[in-house]
């Protein structure tokens, strides 16, 4: 994220691990995701059976993780100034 923007993402891979196995291992590497079209906000003009937007889907908890690391860090400042 750049701001408040959604600007891309990354998959964690590992062939050697199966779906349960930690895929922070050597031999992992990064795949970016791929999307037809970018859209930072939902599209409420699509039919409901349109292909999903996941860019938005994956904004939306983008945006969920960097205000989680927000109020860590300000819990951290205010416990340990």
């Amino acid at each position: 994220m750049i701001d408040h923007c959604v600007v891309g993402g990354f998959y964690r891979v590992h062939t050697g691990k199966s779906v349960n196995e930690n895929l922070n291992a050597p031999g992992m590497h990064f795949e970016p995701l791929v999307f037809a079209q970018t859209c930072n906000i939902s599209d409420k003009d699509k039919a409901l059976n349109a292909e999903p937007n996941r860019f938005y889907a994956y904004g939306v908890i983008a945006l969920l993780a960097l205000l989680a690391a927000a109020r860590e860090l300000t819990d951290c400042m205010i416990r340990y100034p």
